[in-house]
This record gives structure tokens, C-alpha cells and sequence, in this order.
């Protein structure tokens, strides 16, 4: 991992009771499992989170994110990936920022990554070399904003895997071992608690929360109700269950759970969510002042994705 401050002025933007928005990065509008955008200040996002890991990479300029709790300063040639329900935002950016964001639906990069599929669920920075960052933006520019590119962004994909794993301790170096393996075991069971992960990983409990916080930026808790919640909606989306079979196949005792949880989370009643537009007009959302480093902006709410 790369330079990392902690910062008291870190207030990112969020709805009007604080909550981070659910905001997907693949539109619903287009059937696509992978998609790359190109950051545009026009269009900047408040702080989201999504089901759908994600990678950005920095071509020119320098930018600052919000990770949770986290503040990350990254530069041209360098890769950040943010897992799925990691909460990120673009909190300056300088007025010559380039910036290819690359996601992939979750199911679809399991399947691309085959037994790594692990691999993204923990965040990434990591410094790339000429050659490699020459031969990313050249493939990454090749897809940018473009339809039906499942293909190449899958072997895109799977060569910053292979950089992923050539930079290994660069991309791990600060952070726990323990956080590693919660963060592996959660991507497959979210419904577990702390003492059952401190169980299986033969740690503490305190350990492993203490840990985890210090390198994701959010609680245990609060990680592990996103991607209950993210499975739960991407179980309602496949139409393979109704709501209370989704609700508890997500890892909830039951649907008077879930629906608690997803009310102080996302601000609304899950059928609400689904069902009033309520879920567009979140997408749809962006921030209306420019961001620092960028001598103009304005408010914008276009039903377009943008990334981050």
C-alpha cells in the first residue's frame, strides 16, 4: 500500500443524514458485466459504495479518496482497487487529472479470476512500472466508454491480476494478514459474525476488529451489513427469490431484519427501493460544488455513470 495520512478535514460528501449512497457502476441500463469509464469533473460522484469491485487508474495528474476512514493520495501510474461495498470518494483532484475507472460485476470477475477470485476483495494500491502502465493505458484507452466489452476488459482484468501479484508486497505491505483473511472469508460468507471469523482465523476478536478498521477504514459490523445488503439486492435484481427468501439467503434471521437494517442504511424501505424510482434518483446523484483543484464545476444530475 501507498501513501497514507489521516486527515480531520475528511468530511466527503453524503446524503443529507450522512449515509454514503448505493450508487451501482455498471449502468442498469446496458446489459454489460464490465465497463470502463473516464473520469470527467463534470460528473463527480459523492462518496458510494457498490457491489461491483472496482479499479482506478491514475494516467495523469494526482488525486485524493476517501476510503472509508481513510484518505489515499494517488499518482500517474498507479493502480487503487476498492473492493465491493467499500465506501470510496473523489475528494480533490488536480486540474490535470486523467483517470480510467475499470469495474466488473462481481459474479463475472469470480469467473474471470477463476481460484483468485479472492483477489479483489481486498483494496489496492500499487505503483506501476513504465513498460506495464504504458501497455495498461494503451489497452484501458482501447475500451474506454464503450459498449459490448466484456472480452477485452476480462483479459484486462486478468493482467492486473498478474500485476496484482508481481507487486505483491507492495500491494499487501501495510496491511494485517488477519485483515486479509477476513476480508477472503467475508467475500464468501458475510453472514458471519466477528467471533466466528475470530474463531476460524484462530485470532482474538478484538484483533481482528482492531485490524480490519485500521486498513478498510470501516467496523466489521458496518462491512459485513453492506455486503448482507448488496447480496440481498443482487438476489431481488436476478428475480430468483422474493423478499424474504432474499433477505435470509443474504445472511439476515429474517426479512423484519433485513428491512431494519436496509432503512438505516440506505434511508428507505427496501420496497421503496426497488419499486418508486427511488434507486434511479440515487444513481442519478452527483455532487454540485467543484472539486479542490478544479477552477470550474457546477451542478449536474444527468442519469449517466460515471466513475469512481
Amino acid at each position: 500500500m501507498l501513501a497514507l495520512e489521516e486527515e480531520p478535514r475528511l468530511s466527503p460528501e453524503r446524503d443529507m443524514h450522512g449515509r454514503s449512497l448505493y450508487q451501482s457502476f455498471l449502468p442498469a441500463a446496458a446489459p454489460a458485466r464490465a465497463l470502463v469509464w473516464k473520469y470527467s469533473p463534470d460528473y463527480h460522484r459523492p462518496r458510494h459504495f457498490h457491489d461491483e469491485p472496482e479499479l482506478n487508474l491514475i494516467v495523469a495528474g494526482s488525486a485524493i479518496f476517501g476510503l472509508g476512514k481513510r484518505v489515499v493520495r494517488a499518482e500517474r501510474g498507479q493502480l487503487l482497487g476498492f473492493p465491493a461495498g467499500q465506501d470510496h470518494a473523489l475528494l480533490e483532484a488536480s486540474a490535470d487529472l486523467r483517470l480510467f475507472a475499470i469495474g466488473m460485476d462481481s459474479l463475472f470477475s469470480t469467473q474471470v479470476l477463476g481460484a483468485d477470485r479472492h483477489a479483489v476483495t481486498s483494496p489496492l494500491h500499487i505503483q506501476v512500472g513504465s513498460a506495464n502502465f504504458n501497455a495498461l493505458v494503451s489497452r484501458t484507452s482501447a475500451v474506454v466508454d464503450r459498449e459490448a466489452v466484456d472480452q477485452p476488459v476480462a483479459e484486462l482484468w486478468e493482467h492486473i491480476h498478474w500485476l496484482r501479484l508481481k507487486h505483491w508486497n507492495q500491494a499487501n505491505g501495510s496491511m494485517h494478514v488477519l485483515t486479509r483473511r477476513t476480508l477472503s472469508a467475508l467475500y464468501d460468507a458475510p453472514y458471519l459474525g466477528r467471533e466466528q471469523l475470530a474463531l476460524q482465523l484462530r485470532a482474538s476478536p478484538s484483533e481482528v476488529s482492531r485490524y480490519f478498521q485500521r486498513d478498510v477504514g470501516m467496523t466489521l459490523a458496518q462491512y459485513r451489513t453492506r455486503l448482507r445488503l448488496l447480496r440481498f439486492i443482487r438476489s431481488v435484481d436476478e428475480q430468483t427469490c422474493n423478499l424474504t427468501r432474499a433477505a435470509v439467503s443474504a445472511g439476515f434471521g429474517s426479512y423484519s431484519q433485513c428491512h431494519r437494517v436496509f432503512q438505516a442504511e440506505f434511508g428507505c424501505a427496501p420496497r421503496d427501493f426497488f419499486s418508486s424510482g427511488l434507486r434511479q434518483r440515487m444513481q442519478s446523484t452527483y455532487v454540485p460544488s467543484p472539486l479542490p483543484g478544479h477552477p470550474t464545476g457546477g451542478e449536474r444530475s444527468d442519469t449517466r455513470s460515471a466513475p469512481g
